[in-house]
């Protein structure tokens, strides 16, 4: 399995996790709908958010930021949010 962790901090980054919460029911179904979706959270921090998403390869991984990178453009592009810092990995230990 591999995991992305893309950080949302600064400028915006509020305003964007207010939208993201108010139309999650539009984001939901696009990221369960991922090919190799494992799991996927979606968090506020107190400098704004971040997501979690796992999936069982790196290709499922690479589509869920493309799809996170393009409904932001496409829905909250207005928004002034700074571009997240992603990290990816290979997952080592996985509980529910």
């Amino acid at each position: 399995m591999h995991v992305a962790i893309r950080s949302y901090s600064g400028n915006g980054s509020t305003q964007l996790f207010d939208e993201l919460e108010k139309r999650k029911a539009e984001v939901e179904p696009l990221m369960k709908s991922v090919p190799g979706l494992v799991s996927y959270t979606l968090a506020r921090a107190s400098s704004g958010g971040f997501s979690v998403t796992i999936c069982e390869d790196q290709a499922g991984i690479d589509e869920s930021i493309r799809r996170a990178k393009d409904w932001i453009a496409k829905n909250v592009g207005h928004i002034t949010a700074g571009a997240p810092a992603v990290t990816v990995g290979k997952v080592i230990a996985h509980l529910k």
